[in-house]
């Protein structure tokens, strides 16, 4: 059989890329935008890189049989009266090479080729490649140049082939992100054009039994649904518009602040805290303990319903790159499974304030349980999506708030 010569490298190409395309678009959603982007690039490239096979000349094995050869097209054997094939006693060579790799690219065409590609039967269950020689009164040294010419001609195609491949596989990268960056941006559309919707939400029978925190003068007072009468322990979490409103809050004392620079310029990160803390406690009612907002260590801003945290907040001098990401680790540190809410409240006492901020936003981006940016909240604001420490499945909401406080 003719080797190289059933799909053009251009067919190669666009079959990989619209099965790529396709195995991406069949993933669920929810998978999709859970799950690291990276991680599931490298599966991807991991399975569709283009592999060519290596033949192994040392291992070559031979066999011979028997063999009737038709010789009527060989004038030395023609007769006046041949009226069909003319059978002579020959001899039936086969030669054995083994190969490493994918057996489909035998099939491949190289962008370089030639008019006259090898011949050999491929054996995919062996990973073996066979040639065949017949013939009468063969000579061994013949024998062995027609062998050798056909596998350095088998060799030069697989050369060719790699070259197109090492191209394709470099490539795969950034065609894989691209591929999978155009479903999620696809899916995030539709999931804004569904918010947007002014219509309540269907209750599904298998809903999760968890409850948001509503808004009554920014009062805690959990009401969860409607659940079956089993006695569940329910989770409380913090609804969208209560934590832009904590935000908003801390946003307008981060605002004093900087009207009134002198008031502040002496104080420490605790003494600034206190104040966050006096304006927060001016919006919010506490629980029974009367102990809503509180501290863990001297880092956290707590808000708590039903004893537990549904909002954590870091507050830190900006002091570089290295100590923002300790921070949100020791922010994803304190976050349980239920924590969808959390904050890092960044004060500023260097000049150059946009530096900061683009290295705020730099260093977030990066650090590996960073999913993706949400949209700018404002100048200082950044919101981004987050997978949970010892969840990568488990999403949060994080929220960097910068602000310049003179000294």
């Amino acid at each position: 059989m003719q080797l190289f010569s059933d799909y053009s490298w251009y067919e190669i190409e666009q079959r990989l890329h619209g099965n790529l395309k396709s195995e991406i678009n069949s993933w669920d959603g929810n998978r999709l935008l859970d799950t690291s982007v990276d991680d599931l690039c490298r599966d991807l490239v991991k399975r569709y890189r283009v592999d060519i096979p290596v033949i192994n000349r040392d291992e070559i094995k031979k066999d011979y049989e028997d063999y009737q050869v038709d010789v009527s097209g060989d004038p030395e054997y023609a007769t006046d009266d041949q009226a069909g094939p003319v059978y002579v006693q020959g001899v039936r060579i086969e030669i054995s090479v083994p190969y490493t790799g994918k057996s489909s690219a035998f099939s491949y065409q190289p962008t370089t080729h030639t008019l006259n590609p090898p011949h050999a039967h491929v054996s995919y269950d062996r990973k073996h490649l066979i040639l065949v020689i017949t013939g009468i009164n063969l000579e061994s040294d013949a024998v062995l140049q027609r062998v050798n010419d056909t596998l350095d001609k088998i060799g030069n195609y697989l050369t060719f082939l790699r070259e197109d491949a090492a191209k394709l596989n470099s490539d795969l990268d950034a065609i894989v992100g691209q591929y999978i960056e155009e479903r999620r941006q696809y899916l995030l559309e539709n999931r804004d054009l569904f918010a947007t919707l002014p219509f309540k939400l269907k209750e599904r029978d298998d809903s999760t039994k968890t409850y948001t925190v509503p808004e009554v003068r920014r009062k805690i007072t959990p009401k969860p649904p409607q659940t079956s009468s089993q006695p569940y322990q329910l989770e409380p979490t913090l609804d969208k518009a209560d934590y832009e409103h904590i935000l908003k809050v801390i946003g307008n004392m981060a605002q004093v602040m900087e009207y009134n620079p002198d008031a502040f310029s002496k104080m420490g990160e605790e003494p600034l805290r206190w104040h966050f803390l006096v304006q927060l406690n001016g919006h919010y009612e506490g629980q029974a303990t009367g102990e809503t907002f509180n501290f863990r260590g001297k880092t956290d801003i707590l808000i708590k319903s039903s004893g537990k945290n549904i909002f954590i907040a870091e507050c830190k001098y900006w002091g570089g790159p290295k100590k923002l990401t300790k921070t949100i680790d020791q922010l994803l540190g304190y976050s349980s499974w239920h924590d969808t809410k959390v904050a890092v409240i960044v004060f500023n006492r260097n000049k150059n304030f946009t530096n900061v901020l683009n290295s705020i936003k730099s260093t977030t981006k990066e650090h590996p349980n960073c999913k993706r940016e949400l949209d700018r909240r404002s100048e200082t604001s950044f919101s981004f999506i987050f997978s949970h420490r010892d969840d990568p499945k488990r999403k949060m909401t994080l929220t960097v708030m910068a602000f310049d406080v003179p000294n």
